[in-house]
């Protein structure tokens, strides 16, 4: 794949998280010049559970330039691949799906903010906005960067959380002895049940004749803006972004309905929504693919279906993420009772799911 940071801006400047206003302007010294620094205006959004996100900007936030500083969260260089990452920023941006990255620094990187409204549950509703969430997903995941199609980042990287998780563990004499029967904390499964669930999820999902395509693989509700003037969306935040399976990102997608800091999986979408939006997605897909556009109720079914196995394998993979940043994270969030809620919705419906089948009755619901 293209891309990286020989032609990219790089600092070698370390920016302090808990007094990060001396450090942001020598980063603008570089990048905005003209900017006084009496004048630069820092605006810290609270959204991300994972980094700290900085907006900079003169005047209006609205109204002028502003530049985005993220500064990368306690330990994630154990976990994010960030030379990826800027990849797949330049990428993004080249194809017109995202904002430009204007430079790298020791903890962090600078990129372009994107201007509009900050999706939320009541939006992300709306057939209009849905529709375009589907549609450019539907697009990128037709983006064929040079170098070739990678291979489906999901069991590398579930694989990487349980050995990050085996090794953070207290080391007791019980979990040197018994490794399998560690508990990271009540009301999760042991190390022994995760590993066997991640090699079960394997068996099953790698059957499913799913495209391995370039996705997001982490669209929140929050990583998506919506510019009403333009009639358009864009997605942001790459960390995660790399090949992966087409309805992966999709059931991930899905799965964020339910909200992030009270998750409540009632307000999962409804088959008629789904439905729809797969319809949006596929009529996207195959006109970026050059294919004609057309979209039958089994193909749509077939999506459905995949999805919903899929995003089983997406609760289990931030069930995993979340438990490790229960250890490890800054971030106030309560890490422990996230990683409950997606690893017991991945158990509630693994059965039903596992056993779904295209020729389902559609009206029988999820």
């Amino acid at each position: 794949m293209d891309g990286g940071r020989e032609n990219l801006l790089h600092l070698y400047l370390h920016i302090d998280e808990l007094e990060p206003r001396g450090g942001i302007l020598e980063l603008l010294r570089s990048i905005r010049p003209q900017w006084k620094p009496q004048d630069i205006h820092m605006k810290t959004f609270t959204e991300g559970l994972t980094n700290k996100l900085i907006g900079c900007f003169v005047g209006s936030l609205q109204e002028n330039d502003c530049v985005l500083v993220r500064l990368y969260g306690r330990m994630t260089e154990l976990y994010v691949n960030r030379e990826r990452e800027v990849q797949m920023f330049q990428v993004l941006h080249s194809y017109r799906c995202g904002p430009q990255i204007y430079c790298t620094f020791q903890n962090g990187i600078c990129y372009e903010f994107v201007p509009g409204t900050v999706l939320d549950d009541t939006l992300v509703r709306q057939p209009p906005i849905y529709r375009l969430i589907a549609a450019e997903m539907g697009k990128i995941h037709c983006i064929r960067p040079e170098g070739g199609q990678g291979e489906p980042f999901i069991w590398t990287k579930m694989s990487h959380f349980l050995a990050l998780l085996l090794k953070s563990r207290n080391i007791s004499p019980v979990a040197q002895r018994r490794p399998d029967s560690w508990v990271a904390f009540p009301g999760v499964p042991s190390f022994g049940i995760l590993s066997g669930e991640m090699e079960t999820l394997k068996r099953h999902l790698s059957q499913i004749d799913s495209p391995v395509v370039l996705c997001h693989n982490d669209l929140l509700i929050k990583n998506i803006i919506y510019n009403h003037t333009d009639g358009m969306v864009k997605f942001i935040d790459y960390e995660y972004a790399d090949y992966n399976y087409q309805a992966f990102d999709i059931g991930n997608h899905f799965n964020e309905f339910a909200g992030v800091e009270d998750i409540n999986y009632s307000r999962y979408p409804g088959v008629e929504l789904q439905r729809d939006w797969l319809t949006a997605y596929l009529e996207s897909y195959k006109h970026s693919s050059g294919l004609e556009v057309r979209v039958t109720d089994a193909e749509v079914t077939q999506l459905y279906v995949q999805v919903c196995k899929f995003s089983l394998a997406s609760n289990f993979f931030w069930g995993l993420w979340a438990i490790f940043q229960s250890r490890h994270s800054t971030i106030h969030f309560n890490f422990q009772r996230y990683a409950t809620a997606r690893l017991s919705y991945y158990f509630k419906k693994k059965e039903e799911y596992f056993g779904m089948n295209p020729k389902l009755d559609m009206n029988s619901g999820v």
